[in-house]
């Protein structure tokens, strides 16, 4: 949809991210001299009464609480076209989603999280509400002034499955995340605090564990989860405290969320970041605020798309970016080159022939439970993806999303990143292009995201001991189809 001028008394400055049910818009309150964040109900769902009802609850839910650590709700409001809307605390800093596209969190900024978004669901809960979907995405990150200086606070937001506990207590909606959700709230039981207690649990296991208890791909695989592997933590007594609190049958569980929070800061040694400052660096291009010279529909390189849920790049990062690795490859100083089509015929790339010792044109998977996408790798040997085995080589897949994200993947361990992040225009789609050298197994190494329609974006990774060559392989990716 286009950039409305204004939203209720609110002039508007750009998209921060749209769903399914809702479009949130970065605002500016005149009155207060601050920046706002817009929720309005989607225009398709106007008619629903049930989906408009749920939409107000949230905000009736929020306005309940007082805590730092819970999305303030400042007002609400309705467009002509009868669509609500609620004006919404501005996480500047974006989503743990998004924080952890930069990479994982030390134990201690973990900790805080955990904390943090426990005290939030503890005033839910003193307030007679259920979050009942505690994942990345809904974790806000937002910066706040203090006699100390500026600090970076976890907030909960997204109380779209939030229920008052006297309703969620009887049979309610099934509803919640997959590897996040309590068995009983899968199998759509009454509900009390404890089932938020099992997604924080969760949470936590992702955060110092560095990857999920479960992989649950549906509710229903949810409603009777094996127990989880090992930690790995080198901390036994924390690991028991998460495992308690991801007990299958909830008698088993802390009384509260205060009572397993309070238990794992003490297991951890009381371990948190007393001084948390931005996960990034506040782009002003993202969140300025002055008047600007109308409200013109935003281009995907304008929007914030730091408001954005990416764990597909997150998942492929984790078998497709390459960290330090011993061996360097040497590109044949040759011109013959070849054409490769993906297995669907809808990504082509020509690479130097020395890059195809191993080629795989098969689909993959950018989002655990989501359907398989075209991809296509080729590099100068096998394993060249590996940690191990880096060399020179190319990924190009494609990702269901509606915009770009916040940033590439970044690669601590090249040297160096000249020119930083570059936004840009290809034949016509907007572009992400970041590149690194001094790289570990491929002195030079390139991270493109493309948004080719509507709904689909196409993540380019090239590896090369040569810019030359790198940027000849980017130039000559093409898709068909999409």
């Amino acid at each position: 949809m286009s950039a409305p001028s204004r939203l209720g008394r609110y002039p508007v400055r750009r998209r921060i991210g749209s769903g399914a049910f809702a479009t949130v818009w970065l605002a500016h309150d005149e009155h207060l001299d601050s920046p706002v964040a817009i929720k309005v109900l989607a225009d398709n769902w106007t008619g629903d009464l049930h989906t408009r009802q749920r939409f107000v609850e949230e905000g009736r839910f929020l306005r309940k609480v007082e805590s730092p650590h819970v999305v303030s709700v400042y007002d609400a409001g309705e467009l002509d076209d009868e669509r609500p809307f609620l004006v919404m605390a501005y996480a500047d800093q974006g989503t743990l989603a998004d924080r952890l596209e930069l990479g994982r969190l030390s134990h201690a900024q973990a900790l805080t999280v955990v904390d943090q978004v426990g005290k939030g669901l503890t005033a839910l809960h003193e307030r007679g509400v259920l979050h009942r979907d505690v994942k990345p995405a809904n974790v806000l990150f937002r910066t706040v002034g203090t006699a100390g200086g500026e600090q970076v606070i976890a907030m909960l937001g997204d109380l779209g499955l939030g229920k008052a506990m006297d309703m969620s207590s009887r049979l309610t909606m099934v509803g919640g995340t997959p590897t996040y959700v309590a068995p009983e709230q899968a199998r759509g039981e009454g509900l009390d605090a404890r089932a938020d207690q099992f997604s924080l649990a969760a949470l936590a296991h992702y955060l110092l564990a560095g990857r999920q208890p479960f992989a649950h791909a549906s509710l229903s695989a949810a409603e009777d989860p094996a127990p989880p592997p090992p930690m790995g933590i080198g901390n036994p007594d924390a690991e028991a405290v998460v495992l308690r609190a991801l007990a299958k049958d909830r008698d088993d569980r802390f009384d509260d969320v205060a009572s397993f929070t309070a238990a794992l800061v003490h297991a951890m040694g009381g371990e948190l970041d007393a001084s948390p400052q931005a996960w990034v660096p506040t782009d002003p291009d993202l969140t300025r605020t002055e008047p600007g010279a109308g409200a013109a529909d935003p281009t995907p390189s304008d929007r914030p798309s730091a408001r954005r849920r990416w764990p597909g790049l997150v998942a492929a990062a984790a078998v497709l970016l390459i960290g330090a690795g011993a061996g360097w490859s040497l590109e044949r100083a040759s011109t013959a080159t070849r054409t490769l089509v993906d297995d669907t015929g809808t990504i082509e790339v020509i690479v130097p022939e020395s890059w195809t010792a191993q080629v795989d044109p098969e689909q993959w998977v950018p989002v655990e439970g989501e359907q398989s996408q075209p991809a296509l790798a080729a590099g100068s040997r096998e394993g060249w993806n590996t940690e191990e085995g880096a060399a020179p080589g190319v990924f190009v897949g494609i990702l269901s999303s509606d915009k770009l994200p916040s940033r590439v993947p970044q690669h601590a361990e090249c040297v160096d990143a000249p020119g930083g992040l570059i936004r840009d225009e290809r034949n016509g789609d907007a572009s992400m292009t970041m590149i690194f050298s001094g790289c570990p197994g491929a002195d030079y190494m390139v991270e493109r995201v493309v948004q080719v329609n509507a709904s689909q974006l196409l993540w380019v990774q090239v590896r090369s001991d040569r810019r030359a060559t790198a940027n000849t392989v980017l130039d000559s990716v093409r898709t068909s189809g999409i």
